[in-house]
């Protein structure tokens, strides 16, 4: 005999056999008392209703797609709203729960608590009792189609529920009785099976998209947080969509228990965040994508734009799409979608806009602007400790994404000449991901109304000896506009952290040209990049262009 050498009752010896062992969750296994009548102390009674009428054919159990689940359970809840009546009931000797009453969609997180108690009764008299089922229905009510019995286990349910826990414990008459009886609907009958289970076992049968959606919302019904989360571990792990992670950006409005599903929205947005993340590519599709979707693209670090002027560009053209009433528009854009622009790295010429534009309300335009100001005048060193503080909150607005066209800081004059100054700082990574034929640009800044940019390139010397560092000038306009232009280039040493001139020419631009020098620092690529390199500080390099237009 495999332990008749062991003392069966002695728990430092006891041996519990593989199939009733704790799972991979941590927690017991209670597979082998689920309805047995000898591990349970009471009996659940599941009355399982006929759905409405118009959505009697729609049982959520069936979908084969999340588009036929997310269909089904809007209509549901439109049919919901349409009864628009309790289904309470009591019996003798039971407690009757009616759960399709209270859809989570439907009800209030703070009445939680008031609405479970609210469903608990006292038993009517026997003559009630038995007119109940003639009382309770009315010809547009759905009918028991059938029961289902179980045997339960009070402790197992009240440990992992504290529906259940408040349904057992809450000190009336009712909380004695053996018998507990629920009303479901036809269609939630699937996914309450599924939940009781996994309160015994801590593991699901269903593996769609479908089925463990409505496991969710079941568990969310019954407050089995457990289940809901380890719902969303499933979810996560299966293929995503655009589709399946727009319908997982809506569970938070649509549960209770809101953090248990926060896993899946994250992963959700994370999955639109990269699938969109060169929304240029993807332009048509973008502008269909709801509000939540919208949402999840622009607060990510990593989109890939020109600048977050056309972030901006952007998220008044979906806005004014989206929402036509000036009065809506407004609306989201102070309370949702301006907050995903970051407008401390918007050029000053696109900030004079916002304070222009009437679709943001001047107040909230205002303080954005004057934040993004105060943001741009501050030292690198003060930007990168605001830039820190920010990564550890929600907001991002101060964190700069991965633009295309790198931010510049522009210094302008009027008088004597009209002159501009400009400062473009690179990280060591982005120059060394130059190497060894790349180059990134500046945004636009503009000098006597023409726009300029700056240009930063790995390339050959003269001689193609070697690669090596160079900086170039270009206009952006093209046309017959001659424009005669001092410059100079300048770097920021290791020796005395200043700037040193490096290269001084004019030119006469027509447009569309670029002028520059191959070898701004006049030393190979490799001396360039070296650890104990003059040009970076910090791991950042630092360069400067001074612009005078030569009259």
């Amino acid at each position: 005999m495999k332990y008749q050498n062991l003392d069966l009752f002695d728990p430092r010896t006891a041996v519990m056999d593989p199939e009733y062992s704790p799972t991979h969750t941590g927690e017991p296994n209670f597979a082998f008392a689920f309805d047995d009548v000898n591990f349970s102390d009471r009996i659940l009674r599941i009355e399982i209703l006929g759905d409405s009428i118009a959505g009697g054919s729609n049982s959520n159990s069936g979908c084969s797609s999340l588009a036929d689940w997310a269909r089904n359970r809007k209509r549901r809840r439109e049919d919901f709203r349409k009864e628009n009546a309790l289904d309470i009931t009591a019996c003798p000797e039971d407690q009757i729960i009616c759960c399709n009453q209270i859809d989570s969609e439907d009800a209030d997180n703070e009445n939680q608590d008031e609405a479970v108690v609210a469903m608990i009764e006292e038993p009517n008299s026997g003559d009630e009792a038995a007119n109940s089922d003639d009382s309770t229905w009315n010809c547009d009510s759905p009918r028991v189609m059938r029961v289902k019995t179980l045997n339960i286990s009070s402790p197992i349910l009240a440990a992992k529920s504290p529906f259940f826990y408040k349904l057992f414990s809450n000190g009336m008459r009712e909380s004695e009785q053996r018998q507990v009886t629920l009303r479901i609907n036809a269609s939630e009958e699937a996914a309450l099976m599924e939940l009781l289970k996994f309160m015994y076992r801590n593991m699901l049968t269903t593996n769609t998209a479908p089925g463990l959606l409505d496991v969710l919302m079941a568990a969310d019904k019954f407050e089995v947080a457990s289940c809901m989360k380890y719902c969303s571990r499933l979810l996560c792990n299966l293929p995503m969509t655009p589709e399946s992670a727009l319908l997982y950006l809506e569970l938070p409005s649509s549960v209770l228990m809101a953090d248990a599903v926060r896993p899946l929205t994250d992963a959700a947005k994370q999955f639109l965040a990269g699938r969109y993340k060169d929304m240029t590519k993807f332009q048509e599709e973008v502008m269909k994508l709801p509000l939540a979707g919208i949402e999840a693209i622009l607060s990510s670090d990593d989109l890939q734009v020109a600048s977050e002027d056309a972030v901006y560009d952007f998220v008044l053209k979906w806005t004014r799409a989206h929402y036509p009433l000036i009065e809506e528009r407004r609306e989201i854009l102070s309370s949702r979608l301006g907050r995903c622009i970051r407008f401390p790295f918007m050029s000053c010429r696109k900030l004079r806009k916002v304070l222009a534009c009437n679709d943001f309300e001047h107040e909230f335009a205002s303080k954005l602007v004057l934040e993004a100001l105060f943001f741009k005048a501050e030292a690198p060193h003060r930007q990168r400790t605001q830039a820190a503080e920010e990564s550890a909150s929600t907001s991002r607005r101060f964190v700069e994404r991965a633009y295309k066209y790198r931010p510049v800081k522009v210094v302008e004059f009027e008088l004597p000449r009209q002159q501009c100054i400009v400062y473009l700082d690179l990280k060591r990574d982005e120059c060394a991901n130059l190497f060894p034929s790349g180059r990134v640009y500046s945004q636009a800044f503009h000098l006597g109304g023409q726009g300029f940019f700056l240009s930063a390139h790995c390339n050959m010397d003269q001689q193609s000896s070697f690669h090596c560092f160079g900086l170039f000038l270009g206009m952006q306009e093209k046309g017959s506009v001659s424009f005669t232009v001092d410059y100079e280039f300048a770097a920021r040493t290791t020796l005395a952290e200043e700037y040193v001139s490096k290269y001084k020419g004019n030119y006469t631009f027509t447009g569309g040209k670029a002028v520059g020098y191959r070898n701004l620092f006049a030393i190979p690529w490799t001396s360039f990049m070296a650890e104990d390199s003059l040009y970076f500080i910090k791991g950042i390099l630092h360069l400067r262009a001074e612009l005078t237009i030569r009259h």
